[in-house]
């Protein structure tokens, strides 16, 4: 990783090193008119080729050929311009012209220096006894030989020790030059001879010194360097920056910048860079880390999509080959139907999951169950719910309206029941205290789901988690049953009276023969709701570790008390069974059927069809409105009117009639056969161990007036 930002930050260097060249030349050095790039080549400021420039230089731009003169033809070709000098190249050329080429070589902006050496031709015999013969032979770099040829070398003085040392004037003299014209006619070709880092010669070459004329010009982070003009002795100067700057220096031109501390040939030499060094690792492993990161995300989201699709694919096929035709809801729309699943939409919370209260976009209201168990557990809990809900069609069982399956959910939509449980109002945790009527009705509507899932449904379905927080009720307080998710198909064969499958259920509800030796049977759901008839009529828990401890499980409770004639300790106060007669007889008769029910011995208990019809018959035998019916139905209405939303269905007066007008019918029916005349009765009558559970008739003949 570190080799990597050595690596790379000379190429941003670089880069920017550019940027800053190319900012710097763009303008023409601070005069826009001034074009400064002749093909491939640029040159600073004084220079250019276009009129707009200081100092204008001729170009082909087709071939990238830049000259000194008016014309191409005279061969003085610029090869390189440097902050101080301009380097001409001269292929030798006879014929080349000696004045013209002077008249181009000495301007007001640059001469040649000192250190060259000129190649002439064509020199009258005087000139050619007086100027020094080329110790090169012409052959040597000449195609064709010039007449009389002669080299003008640079002035030199002796020494004391005899050696030659070059005269410190930095410039071929100009007087000399002119002279030389008029005695040679052509300028063959030049060289340039330096002894500063050993001797040098570099053949057909020129160098002219060049400077800006006036005063100085430089940039504030300049040297100025002033002078007189070598060839017209006016004011001249040249600029260079600074140590730690870089540019022309020139005020006109680039001027100088602050050369950074940093450059790419010091970074890769390891002398500067090391806090930009580990910036540059610190990124690279931040980037990788989050291009690390963001790759994991990615993925992790794709696989969680990828396996919800899989489980709602499954779901759906395993529904589809289940013939099963319920709706299937987004997670989003449920999650938007709940308020996320805010904390004060929430109905209450079971073993198994969590009920909430929402609200379609279709405006309906809806109970959402989510399932605790996010694992295959839950799944099947949640298929075999749907299968069997949506395989059943009872008025007093729940209606399922769809589920959701997404996002590792399991999600179940119910119809809302808005008066909540059974089990809530018993416990006077919801509403007003329940008449005995209104419980006897919601025992017998229970009676009737439960018996038409054991008789009416093919194979039967055994429920296994009958109890009062199972049973819903609407706003007419109707009995609905709900929750499925522990529920198995029965048998169909005539021998076959059970099925063997590891107890389950809710504790204080669990039949004992079928904990005892794993029987479940249709009896088993009989003695769980034989339970239910106990909270109905004393309002008490199944299961209360606040009672004394042989008093903590109800149904042992009311087994103990109803069995020794002492239903009056555990009747529910509120109920005050000895308000009337057929307040009294009632009680004492679901007091029995519960008894029956709670039978230890399964096949001493009655079926749910025998429950249904003796619970009905107990409740059309002498069932009359009266003023507490009518106290808490207008109470529910005023609940109602006051969360109108909760109260679409039918009205409970209608129902009401209904129930009356049977009642009426019945009790005609039982003064004609003169059956009124063996009510009422009690259960007052001990029972002991070793008798059996008694039938109806046996408990009415030997029953007594209270």
């Amino acid at each position: 990783m570190r080799g990597a930002a050595r690596l790379l930050l000379p190429l941003v260097l670089l880069l920017l090193h550019a940027a800053r060249g190319s900012a710097g030349s763009t303008g023409g050095g601070g005069n826009g008119s001034c074009t400064q790039s002749c093909g491939r080549m640029r040159v600073p400021y004084p220079f250019g080729f276009s009129r707009g420039c200081t100092v204008q230089l001729g170009c082909d731009d087709a071939s990238g050929t830049a000259w000194l003169g008016g014309t191409r033809g005279l061969g003085l070709l610029v090869s390189n311009v440097t902050p101080r000098a301009i380097v001409l190249t001269l292929p030798p050329n006879c014929s080349r012209p000696l004045n013209e080429s002077l008249t181009a070589l000495f301007t007001d902006n640059y001469a040649p220096t000192a250190q060259n050496a000129l190649v002439v031709s064509s020199c009258d015999p005087q000139a050619a006894a007086r100027l020094s013969n080329c110790s090169i032979p012409p052959e040597a770099y000449l195609e064709k030989s010039c007449n009389s040829i002669r080299c003008i070398l640079p002035a030199t003085k002796a020494n004391v020790d005899g050696t030659n040392v070059t005269i410190t004037n930095p410039f071929l003299n100009g007087s000399e030059m002119q002279r030389l014209g008029s005695e040679c006619g052509g300028l063959v070709s030049a060289s340039i001879y330096s002894n500063t880092a050993g001797p040098a010669l570099q053949l057909t070459a020129l160098e002219l010194d060049w400077w800006v004329q006036g005063r100085c010009g430089c940039s504030s982070h300049a040297i100025c360097d002033g002078f007189p003009a070598p060839t017209t002795q006016k004011e001249a100067f040249r600029c260079q920056c600074q140590e730690g700057f870089e540019g022309d220096g020139y005020t006109a031109g680039a001027g100088c910048r602050r050369v950074p501390k940093c450059n790419p040939s010091k970074y890769l030499s390891g002398s500067c860079g090391k806090l930009v060094q580990i910036g540059l690792l610190v990124a690279g492993v931040f980037f990788g880390a989050m291009v690390m990161g963001i790759t994991c995300l990615v993925y992790h989201l794709l696989r969680r999509r990828s396996a919800a699709l899989r489980s709602q694919q499954s779901t759906k096929r395993l529904l589809s080959e289940a013939s099963c035709t319920v709706p299937f809801y987004t997670y989003r729309e449920i999650d938007r139907a709940t308020n996320g699943f805010a904390e004060d939409q929430r109905l209450g919370t079971g073993a198994y999951g969590t009920v909430y209260a929402g609200r379609l976009s279709n405006n309906r209201l809806v109970a959402v169950k989510r399932i605790k168990q996010r694992d295959n557990a839950g799944l099947d809990r949640v298929m075999n719910e749907v299968k069997l809900v949506s395989s059943v069609s009872h008025r007093n069982l729940v209606r399922l309206l769809g589920c959701c399956i997404e996002h590792g959910q399991q999600i179940l939509v119910y119809e809302f029941m808005p008066n909540g449980t059974l089990a809530q109002h018993l416990q006077r945790e919801r509403g007003p205290a329940v008449p005995w009527t209104v419980r006897l009705r919601i025992a017998v509507e229970t009676a009737k789901a439960i018996a038409y899932l054991h008789s009416e449904v093919h194979p039967p379905i055994y429920h296994r988690d009958i109890k009062s927080s199972n049973i819903l009720l609407d706003h007419e307080y109707n009995s609905k049953v709900a929750d499925f998710g522990l529920s198995r198909m029965g048998m169909t064969s005539v021998d076959s009276s059970h099925i063997s499958t590891a107890p389950q259920g809710t504790p204080g509800y669990v039949d004992p023969q079928y904990h005892q030796n794993f029987h479940l049977s249709d009896k088993s759901d009989v003695y769980s709701f034989g339970v239910v008839l106990v909270e109905i009529i004393t309002a008490m828990k199944a299961v209360d570790f606040s009672r004394v401890g042989s008093e903590v499980n109800l149904a042992q409770l009311a087994v103990d008390r109803i069995g020794r004639g002492r239903l009056d300790d555990i009747v529910d106060p509120y109920l005050d069974p000895h308000r009337d007669a057929w307040t009294l007889t009632s009680i004492h008769k679901v007091a029995e059927l519960a008894f029956r029910c709670l039978a230890f011995h399964s096949e001493m208990r009655p079926s749910m069809a025998e429950v249904a019809d003796e619970l009905e018959q107990i409740q059309v035998s002498g069932w009359a409105p009266s003023t507490d019916d009518a106290t808490f139905m207008s109470t529910t209405s005023s609940l109602c009117s006051s969360a109108p939303s909760r109260c679409t269905d039918k009205s409970w007066g209608t129902a009401k009639s209904k129930r009356q007008a049977a009642a009426n019918a019945v009790v005609k029916q039982e003064t004609t056969k003169g059956a009124v005349a063996d009510s009422p009765v009690s259960v007052q009558e001990r029972w002991f161990s070793d008798r059996s559970s008694p039938s109806s008739n046996s408990l009415l003949r030997n029953s007594s007036l209270n």
